[in-house]
């Protein structure tokens, strides 16, 4: 069998992204309207700093207002629910991230509860999870992630209605809600997770498999379905037999490449996406709270 297309999420999300520079140009020039993401940061933590410095510079790229807020890691809870309620307030304000995770004392939960549905860009408040279950897709705002694999699948699969997909791993970021996104487009959904009997034997039987459970190369070529769509959302560092770190999924890539039919590297793949559909969800809130109707250029 010939080697796996591999999915190139990073053209996938330049995409992406020129469609929301083009409809954030519109909303500027035809209702005097700027888009404003507000992200907050609490701590030191390396790979966070990283994340949110490159959302900073793509929301300034693309002509929206980039409102950053970094508070220490000591911060009381309360002082992080005050932040969050003067956001919610702000009409400059049209989406808010809290990036996760965060310290212990403060409960998370909390936090993103605290959150206006309207402007939690994450799709993480229970509001906006609840409307995703169901079905409600014109009242939510769609979790980032689960949002760029569906986009990533529909590119890969023509139809996906019938097809069996395999979700490993069902956390609220990314099991749950890709989930649901892809028992709206009609697939037989199993979600496993680290309590499943035999994983290997669920896995075999997917046409589509979205691996999000964390734990780098757990699963195997010898464990995909030849011709199966494979989308990594795992980003794992480990340390490579030269001493150098580097970034891996949670599918042996070097594997499963040769029995998949498609497959998205690590990185290079999901993670692009999830940046680009964060972008997307943020224009999406500044338009409903305008009474705006979205542009067509956010179309995905």
């Amino acid at each position: 069998m010939a080697e796996a297309r591999i999915i190139d999420g990073k053209a996938r999300a330049n995409a992406l992204q020129e469609g929301v520079g083009r409809a954030v140009a519109a909303l500027v020039a035809d209702h005097q309207v700027t888009p404003g993401l507000a992200v907050v940061l609490v701590g030191d933590d390396p790979a966070s700093h990283i994340y949110v410095r490159n959302k900073n510079r793509r929301t300034r790229e693309l002509g929206m207002e980039s409102i950053s807020h970094n508070l220490q890691a000591d911060t009381p809870e309360g002082e992080l629910l005050a932040l969050v309620g003067n956001l919610n307030a702000d009409r400059g304000v049209n989406g808010i991230l809290v990036q996760l995770p965060l310290p212990q004392q403060i409960d998370a939960n909390a936090v993103i509860d605290a959150i206006d549905p309207a402007k939690d860009v994450d799709g993480l408040n229970a509001v906006n999870a609840g409307r995703l279950a169901a079905g409600r897709f014109e009242d939510a705002l769609i979790p980032c992630t689960p949002q760029g694999c569906l986009v990533l699948i529909k590119d890969a699969v023509s139809e996906l209605a019938g097809l069996n997909a395999v979700v490993v791993g069902r956390s609220n970021l990314v099991g749950k809600p890709v989930a649901q996104l892809l028992l709206a487009e009609h697939c037989t959904v199993t979600l496993t997770h680290s309590r499943t009997r035999d994983l290997a034997g669920e896995i075999a039987r997917a046409d589509i498999l979205v691996a999000a459970a964390g734990r780098a190369r757990m699963i195997p070529g010898e464990w995909i379905g030849p011709g199966a769509t494979v989308i990594d959302v795992g980003i794992n560092r480990i340390e490579g037999e030269d001493g150098k770190s580097r970034l891996v999924g949670d599918v042996d890539f070097e594997t499963a490449r040769h029995v998949a039919g498609a497959i998205t590297p690590v990185p290079g793949g999901v993670g692009p996406m999830t940046i680009a559909c964060l972008l997307r969800n943020t224009v999406i809130a500044a338009c409903r709270q305008h009474g705006i109707a979205p542009a067509g250029a956010l179309a995905v």
